[in-house]
This record gives C-alpha cells, sequence and structure tokens, in this order.
C-alpha cells in the first residue's frame, strides 16, 4: 500500500517499491524533460508534471540536480538510469578543481561562483557522488570508470571542506554557508548573508565527514565542529511564528537552538536585513526578512545526540 499524496517535496520520501511502479515511471519521464542538454536541472520547478518551457539555468541549489539523479536512479528503467548517467556527469564537470562546487553551472556571475554550502548544495552533490562511488544498490547500473571518477571528486571535495573550516586561535570551528573559490575564506552572498559562522550548514557538513573512515585529520575537523557546536548552543528561547511574523520568545524548557549566523569576531549570533547592517536580535531586522529567512535552527541536536554518539563508537 503506497501513499497516496505524491509531492514534489515528498518525492524521495517513498517507499523503495514505489520507485518501481507506473506512478514514479511517469513521472520520472516528466522529470527527464526538465532535463537541460547540460544534465542538470532547473530548482525550485514542481516537476511532478510536464515542463512549459525549456529547461533554462542549471544547479544543484535547493536540492536541484541531486533530487532528480537521485529519483531516476532508484526508478531504475533504461531510460532514467541514462538520465541519472547524464546527472552525475554534469555534477562531476560542476566541481572545481579545488574540490568546491558553485551554485550554479555553468557558472553565473556573482556570488553563485563561490563554495555553495548554503541549504546544503555542495554535500547534497558529494554524497551523490559519494553513494555511486560506493556502488550503493540502486547506483549498480553506473560504469567502473564513472565511480572512480566520482570517489576522485569525493577525495577532492573532503580536501575542500578542511580547507573551507574556520579556525579561530588556532582552534578549528564551523563552516561559513559559502566561501571563496580562490581563497577558501568566508564570504558573502546576498546582502543578509555576510560572511560568518553558519549554526545551520555546519551541521550537515560535519554529518558528511563522519560517513568517511576517519582519518587524522578528518577526527580533527569533526571533534573541533562539534566543540564550537556545543559550545554555541542558545538555551531558553523558542521561536514563535504567529500574525505572519516570528517572534523569540522565553521558553526554559525548550530545546536547544542555534543562530544560523554567528560573528567571525565576537562569536555573537547576529542578525541581518537587506540593509545588510548587522543586528543583535532578530526583532531589529523588517518583517519581511523575520518571516521570511531561518534565523534558528535545531539541526545541531540530533547530531549532537546521535550521530556524533554513534561516530564515537565506532571509532
Amino acid at each position: 500500500m503506497f501513499r497516496l499524496e505524491i509531492s514534489w517535496k515528498t518525492i524521495l520520501d517513498q517507499p523503495l517499491a514505489w520507485y518501481k511502479t507506473a506512478e514514479a515511471q511517469k513521472i520520472a519521464a516528466n522529470v527527464m524533460l526538465y532535463q537541460h542538454p547540460n544534465g542538470g536541472w532547473e530548482k525550485n520547478l514542481d516537476m511532478i508534471t510536464p515542463p512549459k518551457t525549456p529547461p533554462k539555468e542549471t544547479t544543484i541549489d535547493n536540492g536541484a540536480t541531486t533530487t532528480q539523479i537521485e529519483l531516476l536512479a532508484r526508478v531504475g528503467t533504461p531510460e532514467s538510469q541514462a538520465a541519472a548517467l547524464k546527472g552525475i556527469d554534469f555534477l562531476l564537470a560542476a566541481q572545481y578543481p579545488s574540490g568546491g562546487f558553485p551554485q550554479f553551472f555553468p557558472l553565473k556571475k556573482g556570488y553563485y561562483t563561490h563554495i555553495t554550502f548554503n541549504d546544503d548544495a555542495m554535500i547534497r552533490a558529494l554524497i551523490v557522488l559519494r553513494d555511486v562511488a560506493q556502488n550503493r544498490p540502486v547506483y549498480t547500473f553506473v560504469d567502473a570508470g564513472r565511480r572512480q571518477r566520482c570517489a576522485a571528486a569525493v577525495t577532492r571535495g573532503i580536501a575542500c571542506i578542511l580547507k573551507c573550516q574556520v579556525v579561530i586561535q588556532g582552534k578549528k570551528t564551523a563552516w561559513c554557508a559559502q566561501h571563496d573559490e580562490v581563497t577558501f575564506a568566508p564570504a558573502k552572498a546576498r546582502a543578509y548573508e555576510l560572511p560568518s559562522l553558519s549554526g545551520s550548514e555546519s551541521v550537515h557538513i560535519l554529518r558528511f565527514l563522519m560517513g568517511e573512515e576517519p582519518t587524522p585529520q578528518l577526527t580533527e575537523a569533526i571533534e573541533g565542529g562539534v566543540a564550537w557546536l556545543k559550545a554555541n548552543q542558545l538555551m531558553g528561547i523558542r521561536i514563535e511564528k504567529k500574525n505572519g511574523d516570528a517572534f523569540v520568545v522565553p521558553d526554559p524548557a525548550a530545546p536547544p537552538l542555534w543562530a544560523r549566523f554567528y560573528d567571525l569576531e565576537t562569536g555573537k549570533p547576529f542578525f541581518c536585513g537587506r540593509d545588510g547592517i548587522k543586528k543583535a536580535t532578530m526583532a531589529e531586522i523588517e518583517k519581511e526578512r523575520r518571516k521570511g529567512y531561518s534565523w534558528y535552527t535545531n539541526r545541531g541536536n540530533d547530531l549532537l545526540t546521535k550521530d556524533y554518539t554513534a561516530w564515537k563508537k565506532k571509532r
């Protein structure tokens, strides 16, 4: 018995057997119509139904391209596998020689050329490539040559991640949502996304690293990132949304939260509106940004209580 409510948002959350159904194959056929000739896909499109316009710019932002590759691989028809291979080739072509990934490929001028951890873009790409390299069940159709290229891409990606980790007073800490593609330094994106330490993106980076064989260098990076997360928990508050706005309210019983951005010099959380000026509290920025952006996250909870504990036991 399969879930009847299939949406693009939940397309990778279905039972594995569902991907072999006629319904899944129909959706896969639509997804292939959205694929750009370069092998990638656009973002923020509902691909359950056929496209109305030709594909335009291609990206790994907001789960684009990686979601489609995984869906097509699970469906597993000869046609969907061929399209998935084109998608994998797109990821391999998009990667910088240094191991990082830009937000758009071909490159789009602006902050989009930065190494993009924002919204887990680069990590999603590396997870797909790692699954291919490790010959995971849904990717057994991938040839040995591509698997080797994917393995090399993951190795480069990890090296890039380690170069990007911010070191403060000799201690490894966290990562910015985006880093300069040449210097690896934390970089600015949109007006309200300033160079910082990320309480959100850093979590998925650490979880990815915990999935690798623990070399001394990786262990040092993970321990440094985990220590930073532990030191920067925000206790006694929760986020309340009502009347189209968002507020920070006291709550002694609330689980830990982390700010999206921490100042690189002071280590304190900051918030920023479209004016690009740092504020000390979320209440100081405009309503449109308060309700339209995730300024706090609880992502670190599972990492500290589950992933990190399991990782320590395996070592």
